[in-house]
Formats: C-alpha cells, structure tokens, sequence
C-alpha cells in the first residue's frame, strides 16, 4: 500500500511517516522541503501519483481569521482534487477534538470547513480528530514572550515535573499543576 504523508516535514507529519515506513509501508513524503506545496498546488498531483491513501497533516503557522481559512480552504481543495484524480481510495485527516462546538475560535472555525470539504469531497475518508499535542506548549510559552529578547518562565511546582523536563508530566491527572508565567 502506498501512502501518501501531506505535511511531511512537520511536527506530527514526520513521526507519522517515519512510523508508516518502520511498519514497512511504501512512503511519499510530501511537504514544501520536497518541493510539494499543497496551499499553492505544486507538486502535489506528483506527490499523490500512484498513492492509495492520503494523510492530510497540514497547518498553518497563522491563526488570524482570514489567512487560516485561505490555508485550509486552498490546501483542502488542491489535496482533495489532486486525490481524486490520482484514484486515492481513502483520505485521512488530523482535526481537533471539539472544531465544531468551539467556533468562536478562528482556527476551529477553519478547521471546521477544512473537515466539511473533505466530507464533501465523494472520496471514502477518516477524519482523525485529537486533543490538542503538548508538544506546543514550548510555542505557546515563545508566543507569550514580553519582547524579542525576553521569553516567558514557566516554573512547574512538582518536583516529578522539574525532574521530567515536562517530557512524561501528565497534565490533566489526579495532581493539580500551576503554571506560574
């Protein structure tokens, strides 16, 4: 089976290939360092020749109104097209759990018509919607910086937390956690 990874070269896009390829599947890794720009559409009726199954893990890195929707709206057509044309039996997409209760939120909003052209599409599809990653609490705390040269500090009060660099801190357990930014 051939699969086709979109968003390749990013944080959950590269872990998921590089999993598919040790389980043995045949892998196109597609992404903009791979010359494959799925917002633009180049690249990606060549990523897809052939694929028997796409997974959609692309983001973008704005989260304002307009450019978000713009992203998941162009990215989401180019991809869906490209799918059908190449003969894709399955697509798959990484989602959010809750895009369609939390629709203040510009970036649910969006990934909420990203959801509703894939069910659109004909094409048989998954869309895989999880808990937002940990993984961009780093990002979170960056964005949060006073100015350029000053980032934020947020001091965990556990001492099991200092100890795991958060890596292994389950957030959300029976311990209470107070971040101090």
């Amino acid at each position: 089976m051939k699969i086709a990874v979109i968003g390749a070269s990013g944080m959950m896009g590269s872990k998921i290939a590089r999993i598919l390829e040790r389980d043995g599947f045949d892998i196109t890794r597609a992404s903009t360092s791979t010359g494959v720009n799925a917002y633009t559409g180049e690249g990606v009726e060549r990523a897809l020749s052939g694929a028997d199954v796409v997974i959609d893990v692309t983001n973008t890195g704005s989260f304002g109104e307009t450019d978000t929707l713009d992203f998941f709206r162009k990215t989401s057509g180019n991809l869906l097209s490209a799918a059908k044309a190449s003969g894709v039996t399955h697509y798959l997409a990484l989602s959010v759990v809750a895009v369609d209760r939390l629709v203040e939120n510009d970036y649910f909003r969006a990934k909420l018509v990203q959801e509703n052209l894939i069910r659109a599409s004909g094409l048989p599809f998954t869309i895989a919607r999880s808990t937002q990653m940990f993984e961009f609490f780093n990002g979170i705390v960056d964005a949060s910086a006073v100015d350029e040269t000053e980032s934020a500090f947020c001091s965990c009060p556990t001492d099991s937390c200092r100890r795991s660099g958060w890596r292994d801190y389950q957030l959300g357990d029976r311990e209470a956690v107070e971040l101090n930014c």
